[in-house]
């Protein structure tokens, strides 16, 4: 398990390439909010699924190593994941810095754009 560890806190690491605090301040922004699947009720009000993560991940970045729990490497692996999807996705072909699809990205602690 702790080279499982390992090479998901390297993945992790490669994945999410914006610091703590730059993601907390997009995580502020309307773009941030407006983005992302929010439920299986449909009705659009409430925190997206990525915008959770988002916060998850700030946290994580802020934690020790080895205070890092197995729920941390699960949702770290999520993550990684979940940017690998969306990356191989290639985005928008015009207007990427503006797209929903890096606005998705960067709630889940990846710009495209860097």
């Amino acid at each position: 398990m702790a080279d499982d560890h390992a090479q998901i806190y390297d993945d992790f690491a490669e994945a999410v390439n914006m610091a703590p605090a730059e993601l907390e301040h997009f995580l502020d922004t309307d773009d941030s909010r407006r983005v992302g699947w929010k439920g299986e009720d449909g009705d659009g009000a409430g925190e997206s699924v990525g915008h959770r993560s988002g916060r998850r991940i700030v946290a994580i970045r802020r934690t020790k190593k080895v205070d890092l729990s197995d729920d941390d490497y699960a949702h770290m692996r999520k993550v990684v994941a979940y940017v690998r999807r969306h990356l191989a996705q290639g985005g928008p072909d015009k207007d990427k810095a503006h797209s929903d699809w890096r606005y998705s990205l960067m709630n889940w602690g990846h710009d495209p754009l860097k």
